[in-house]
């Protein structure tokens, strides 16, 4: 073991967990090994509309494509994992976007984490990438001695489950690594496969992004299948089920730092209210949280499929006035919706509209 890069990746990861990180681990730069896997996805098609991906796939297979002269990476973890009470009269939020964009928190951080490794390392290069990088940043963190590959896609560690956002911070220094994790704690359990209402995760590891509540909800930018409307319940933005069922999240520790970000108001979300915001409204309150990547006509597409899955007959009147909007994909939201609630309650349709 050479004693400064055990040194300098000693004092790496003592700094990224003073930044307020919960796991770090480094891992070295080479290829990575989940390319012909990612590969083999694509050619299924369960990337879906994500065009993002195929577009920059040769950048997946080396992280020198991000940085050069790249020899080390950082991979950090950060605990989001909170307790909500329950409301059944609201609509569900993946509990990751109950406040600040994690994007924005994680850039921050990494380059903060940077900065001041410079100061001791300044012949240090360095690039603080999160998940909108094309950076197979589970399987680096599988390398870097994280956790493993879980049967639903998501990285799984002992201790702290899998409510974890990702970061990572490529570096020119050559870093001693973290002895990887070969082994896979999921046994024989399947809960998540069994959970999955969409039935997306097809097989342990293989997800189909196109049945995902997640994507769903806020990647697809069009209608989404009638078909699998149903399955997304009540959930209006991304979904925690098969992270809910997994047993490695029962004993898992509750976040610390990341309570700074939250914001009880996107804990649960009230569909009409979101329907009777203006557009400006909508920008006012939700510009610097997750909820603006889907904008506001994903969103209330979503809000509408929630209340014909839930609604009652006293939401027809503001999914009357959402049918009316000018946006296509927010009116025939409403019109399902309205003719699903009408069915489910056995209601009869109005004369004008049959």
């Amino acid at each position: 073991m050479n004693s400064s890069r055990s040194e300098a990746a000693t004092y790496l990861k003592k700094l990224a967990l003073e930044q307020g990180f919960d796991l770090a681990g480094i891992a070295t730069a080479t290829k990575s090994d989940g390319f012909p896997h990612l590969i083999k996805w694509l050619e299924k098609g369960y990337q879906g509309k994500m065009d993002y991906i195929p577009k920059r796939i040769s950048a997946y297979e080396n992280p020198a494509s991000l940085l050069t002269n790249v020899q080390s990476i950082l991979i950090v973890g950060y605990n989001y994992n909170h307790k909500t009470l329950p409301n059944n009269a609201l609509a569900k939020v993946a509990s990751y976007a109950h406040g600040q964009d994690y994007h924005e928190i994680l850039w921050d951080k990494l380059t903060i984490l940077l900065n001041t490794f410079q100061q001791r390392y300044p012949e240090c290069i360095g690039r603080g990438v999160v998940d909108t990088t094309p950076l197979l940043e589970r399987d680096f963190a599988k390398r870097a001695g994280l956790g493993w590959i879980g049967k639903n896609t998501m990285l799984i560690n002992k201790k702290a489950g899998s409510f974890m956002v990702l970061g990572a911070l490529l570096t020119t220094m050559e870093l001693e690594p973290d002895a990887p994790i070969i082994t896979d704690h999921c046994g024989t359990c399947t809960a998540c496969i069994k959970a999955c209402p969409t039935q997306a995760i097809v097989s342990p590891k293989i997800l189909d992004a196109t049945k995902c509540i997640s994507y769903l909800t806020i990647e697809l930018k069009s209608e989404i299948p009638v078909d699998l409307r149903p399955g997304m319940g009540d959930w209006i933005f991304g979904c925690d089920i098969c992270q809910d069922v997994c047993p490695w999240n029962t004993k898992a520790p509750l976040a610390k730092d990341w309570n700074l970000y939250r914001n009880p108001e996107l804990e649960a979300i009230d569909p009409v209210e979101l329907l009777e915001l203006s557009p400006a409204d909508f920008k006012k309150k939700f510009r610097h949280t997750p909820f603006w990547r889907p904008k506001r006509k994903g969103i209330l597409r979503n809000a509408c499929i929630v209340l014909g899955n839930i609604g009652t007959k006293d939401h027809l009147q503001v999914l009357e006035k959402a049918r009316l909007e000018d946006e296509p994909l927010i009116s025939e939201a409403a019109a399902w919706a309205i003719q699903n609630i009408q069915l489910r309650l056995a209601i009869k349709p109005n004369p004008v509209e049959s």
